[in-house]
């Protein structure tokens, strides 16, 4: 695993239950501003249960297909298990549960 996935996987930790984070958010605080496509690919080869891969949304707060290897919904279900609120349109309300990276 490479260094930078690894700084990825270490941030992506911290986040609490019932927090969401944006993936732009998450490649600035593991180092690597404007690159949130690469958290994105670090995160589709996760394969490490310790991630929550599925508290990181886009910037708009939609869910990710790719995380729903299971069932179609499963990273929604994930969150709205945790307490992250959703919006009428089917996205997380990052207004309400963004994490501040603290």
């Amino acid at each position: 695993m490479s260094g930078t996935f690894q700084a990825v996987y270490d941030v992506v930790r911290r986040i609490p239950a019932g927090r969401a984070a944006a993936y732009g958010q998450i490649a600035a605080l593991a180092g690597f501003p404007r690159r949130a496509r690469m958290v994105g690919y670090a995160l589709a080869a996760c394969r490490d249960s310790t991630v929550p891969c599925h508290r990181v949304v886009d910037r708009l707060g939609h869910t990710k297909p790719c995380f729903d290897v299971h069932a179609p919904g499963t990273q929604r279900a994930l969150l709205e298990a945790e307490g992250v609120p959703f919006r009428p349109d089917g996205t997380v309300d990052l207004d309400r549960c963004r994490w501040d990276g603290t």
